[in-house]
């Protein structure tokens, strides 16, 4: 998976800077950052070319981002993302205990292969009271389809970002809410979000976002995302 983002890196940013792709990643982005707390310091697990990070910094905060991939750290620190970077794994974090006001996890959940590693030590480098907030792929109909897609788009060589199996798994907003207070998180919520996918061409995509809201809070159960946050008892 390292090496599969390290060959990406230079063009990652490119599935989320077309007019779709600005929409669903903003989306996404809003629905994260309604729970955890503004202009605080935050660590981004999985931050890629800190994206989140940015979205993040508008609002005051400032952040730490750690990938496990080389190249979208070199990438993130070339674009003078403001922030610091660092190559490591969420299963292990290089921090003290109490460090952070908040941790995040965006689109990067269903790449571990030890969750309950990451809670734990999520759990650990937050301050009383910190907040920790993951954006993942929900499990449904539509996305046990995607590992077998990816599995063919590997053997055919396309090389797309993301397509390349990864032994990624989706979980259901219970066991997500579950895993979180096996970890010692306190008033954990979880709700699904996003229909209008930025792949989708865009006369679709424009009906699926016209749409989105009333999915979102009538049939939620066709949006495919799913964001979970979780606090620290403390102060």
């Amino acid at each position: 998976m390292a090496d599969h983002y390290n060959q990406v890196a230079r063009v990652y940013d490119l599935r989320y800077d077309t007019s779709c792709g600005k929409v669903y990643h903003r989306h996404i982005c809003r629905h994260m950052l309604d729970w955890l707390p503004g202009g605080k310091l935050l660590l981004d697990l999985g931050c890629g070319t800190g994206l989140f990070m940015r979205r993040y910094g508008e609002l005051g905060g400032t952040a730490i981002g750690l990938d496990i991939s080389r190249g979208m750290v070199e990438a993130a620190r070339e674009q003078g993302r403001w922030f610091e970077y660092l190559v490591g794994t969420a299963e292990g974090l290089p921090f003290r205990d109490g460090t952070f006001d908040a941790v995040s996890c965006v689109l990067a959940f269903s790449y571990l292969e030890n969750p309950g590693w990451m809670l734990g030590e999520a759990f650990r480098v937050l301050k009383p009271g910190g907040f920790l907030g993951v954006s993942t792929l929900s499990r449904s109909v539509i996305t046990s389809l995607v590992p077998v897609i990816y599995r063919l788009g590997e053997k055919m060589e396309l090389g797309r970002i993301g397509v390349g199996d990864f032994g990624e798994r989706y979980y259901t907003q219970e066991e997500m809410v579950r895993i979180f207070s096996n970890a010692g998180f306190v008033d954990v919520k979880a709700k699904r979000c996003s229909f209008a996918h930025h792949s989708l061409k865009e006369p679709i995509f424009d009906i699926a976002r016209r749409v989105e809201p009333f999915i979102e809070k009538r049939v939620p159960g066709l949006a495919y995302n799913l964001v979970v946050c979780g606090r620290v008892p403390g102060d």
